[in-house]
């Protein structure tokens, strides 16, 4: 299997991070993941009155990735303004052990490039995922 292509995962999520809905926070955050089908799928944040109904920019991409058909999340890059890195939330980080392993790569970047790069296992350790539910 290649390796992902970061600079693809790069340009959609930083495309689709400017339009993230953001209007409370002002901090928009765009998502790209390299899916088992070989297809990228984004997604950003979309903020709420309510907060707690907003959605990450990560889950915009699952859904988006389910909802074209593929099962699996080869790779994935977060994109966030900023000077700390943006890595995803505990919630999201769970989000992406459904569709993705342990070795599975994270990439945090912002408008400068790649910032960070990490496995799932590293940002998710000892993780609960399908394989522990019985079938």
């Amino acid at each position: 299997m290649a390796a992902p292509d970061f600079d693809a995962l790069f340009a959609a999520a930083s495309r689709v991070q400017r339009r993230a809905y953001a209007p409370y926070s002002r901090f928009r955050v765009g998502a790209a993941l390299l899916a088992d089908d070989g297809a990228i799928y984004a997604g950003c944040n979309v903020e709420n009155a309510a907060y707690p109904v907003g959605a990450c920019a990560e889950a915009g991409a699952i859904s988006a990735m389910v909802a074209g058909g593929a099962e699996a999340i080869r790779a994935i890059l977060v994109f966030g303004e900023g000077a700390e890195p943006v890595t995803p939330c505990g919630a999201c980080r769970q989000r992406i052990r459904e569709f993705a392993g342990p070795e599975t790569p994270v990439a945090i970047a912002g408008p400068d490039g790649i910032r960070a790069r990490f496995t799932l296992e590293e940002l998710l350790p000892a993780s609960f995922g399908p394989a522990n539910l019985p079938r």
